[in-house]
């Protein structure tokens, strides 16, 4: 499997490029600010947008990842225990604190994001599996008594 990852960025403005981004997405990694109330909380209506633009088949439990970021910045306005509530209300999303300054926890959120990403995409792929074969050869019939047209 070979695999993208797209960055929407948090302004507004990105919202209305959601559906040519999100649709066939595998997963979705939610990005907010830990030093910025406002966009943890926008967590919400993010993850609404991207199950409305993604029509997932089973949205209920679509993976989605939560990342809280610049942890190493010393201003937290958002406690761990808020966003692990949040996580837990919204059927158990995994949660990683990180700094992408400091690559600190970024290696091991990634790691999980591609272990749910391919675990979704093996789903898609069960479910989209063909019945059975139908033979177009092979028919008893000889090729004189089958219609040239």
């Amino acid at each position: 499997m070979s695999g993208q990852i797209w960055d929407t960025a948090g302004q507004e403005r990105f919202q209305s490029l959601g559906v040519a981004f999100y649709r066939g997405a595998d997963c979705c990694v939610l990005v907010y600010d830990v030093t910025s109330p406002n966009t943890f909380r926008s967590l919400d209506s993010w993850r609404d947008e991207f199950l409305i633009q993604a029509s997932p088949r089973d949205p209920d439990h679509f993976p989605f990842v939560v990342l809280g970021n610049k942890v190493d910045l010393d201003n937290r306005a958002v406690p761990t225990k808020r966003a692990q509530q949040w996580c837990h209300s919204k059927n158990e999303i995994p949660y990683f604190e990180t700094s992408a300054k400091e690559a600190i926890n970024v290696e091991q959120a990634f790691q999980t994001i591609a272990k749910n990403a391919l675990a979704q995409e093996s789903e898609v792929e069960l479910y989209n599996e063909f019945p059975d074969q139908i033979r177009l050869t092979g028919d008893s019939r000889n090729k004189q008594e089958a219609c040239g047209c």
